[in-house]
């Protein structure tokens, strides 16, 4: 059994996840996770969005969330990019790498990275 204090810190250090999970920033990244996804390697990307917008203190106007079936299963791991005024992104074939490169030349940045973007299917 943990101590009180190991839960406390434990509680501590999850708590900015939870928060980028359930917050309502001005962007919000959708993960796609069903079957097809989390085969695909949706999980590690999922989680290196949470960590990577946490550490670039992001967690203010950015929140990542999931969702299931996206319905483009051959192109998983797929992301969406949502942002108030402007035309939905989406990522398509993603990484952990590739995710944090999106963190930060999107999210922080403000430039999309097209060679990750879905072309005409």
């Amino acid at each position: 059994m943990k101590s009180l204090e190991e839960l406390a810190a434990i509680r501590e250090r999850m708590q900015n996840k939870v928060v980028l999970r359930e917050g309502s920033g001005d962007i919000r990244v959708v993960v796609g996770m069903a079957t097809c996804g989390i085969a695909a390697g949706a999980r590690p990307v999922l989680n290196a969005f949470v960590e990577e917008v946490n550490r670039e203190g992001l967690s203010d106007k950015v929140t990542v969330t999931q969702t299931g079936c996206i319905g483009i299963c051959q192109f998983e791991p797929v992301v969406e990019v949502f942002e108030a005024g402007k035309e939905k992104v989406t990522y398509v074939k993603m990484t952990p790498e590739k995710a944090k490169e999106v963190v930060e030349k999107h999210l922080k940045g403000g430039k999309v990275i097209t060679d990750y973007v879905i072309k005409d299917i």
